[in-house]
């Protein structure tokens, strides 16, 4: 008796969080818009100074020497680029997709900084379509 209390407890809490992933995802993808937005203009402003003495991005960035100051931006700098072709790639991937989709590409969701972003904007939704009410019997199951 205790183990199927236990069991549909556990149920009706898996069923509740994992019908909450249709609207966090969007949450996700939204902010991973943002995201590519910014690091665009950043990527595209550097390139743009870079092409306007004559230089490839990789020749501006071998430049940035001579002191502890321009070797720190340049790995900023580096590091952003790889952030960037890194959330353009993945905002490729969830972009048009719907829920379930969005689950496949999960993995693909792990930017911590968007992912803080997200959950500190999310609203937690009653799952009223189709996608939710799959989540939510998906998540009855994995937490039975």
């Amino acid at each position: 008796m205790i183990l199927r209390a236990l069991t549909f407890a556990g149920g009706i809490t898996g069923a509740v969080l994992a019908s909450q992933f249709p609207e966090y995802s969007q949450q996700y993808l939204q902010r991973l818009g943002g995201a590519v937005d910014a690091l665009h203009e950043v990527t595209a402003d550097f390139d743009a100074s870079a092409q306007a003495v004559g230089m490839s991005r990789a020749e501006a960035l071998a430049q940035m020497t001579g002191s502890p100051f321009m070797e720190r931006r340049r790995m900023d700098m580096s590091a952003t680029f790889t952030r960037y072709e890194t959330l353009r790639d993945t905002l490729h991937k969830l972009e048009g997709q719907g829920p379930f989709m969005r689950a496949y590409y999960l993995p693909r969701m792990n930017d911590p900084q968007i992912a803080k972003a997200a959950w500190g904007a999310f609203q937690p939704a009653v799952p009223l379509g189709f996608a939710g009410a799959v989540f939510a019997g998906f998540g009855f199951v994995i937490g039975a």
